[in-house]
């Protein structure tokens, strides 16, 4: 099974902005590659990051936790998420309303897109 690891330390997050990015309207994607190694091969490197902006931190959790479901979903389909990047996920306040399958398919298509 693919475990997640999270970006730790600031200058990884700013490596990590700088270069491909996917804007959607419940979360954007910022993608580079692997700078870092992951402590296990088949471990992918993906932060899930929340502006307290967004409301109480029930609602910015909930945000994160549908996110990281479908994270794991797509992991399963085989090649939906390239393992030599690393990525960061900004949750936006849209996707606390929104269904699980609409952001699902919206993310693997933003995946897909991300990988040309």
């Amino acid at each position: 099974m693919v475990k997640l690891e999270s970006l730790k330390k600031s200058n990884q997050f700013k490596k990590g902005l700088k270069e491909k990015k996917f804007h959607t309207d419940y979360f954007s994607i910022f993608a580079s590659k692997n700078f870092i190694k992951p402590k296990h091969k088949s471990n992918l490197i993906i932060s899930f990051v929340m502006k307290k902006k967004i409301g109480n931190a029930v609602k910015r959790n909930k945000i994160r936790r549908k996110l990281k479901a479908i994270i794991q979903k797509l992991l399963k389909k085989r090649g939906a998420i390239n393992k030599d990047y690393t990525y960061i996920v900004f949750g936006k306040s849209n996707a606390y309303a929104q269904k699980h399958n609409m952001l699902l398919s919206l993310m693997e298509k933003s995946f897909s897109k991300l990988r040309k």
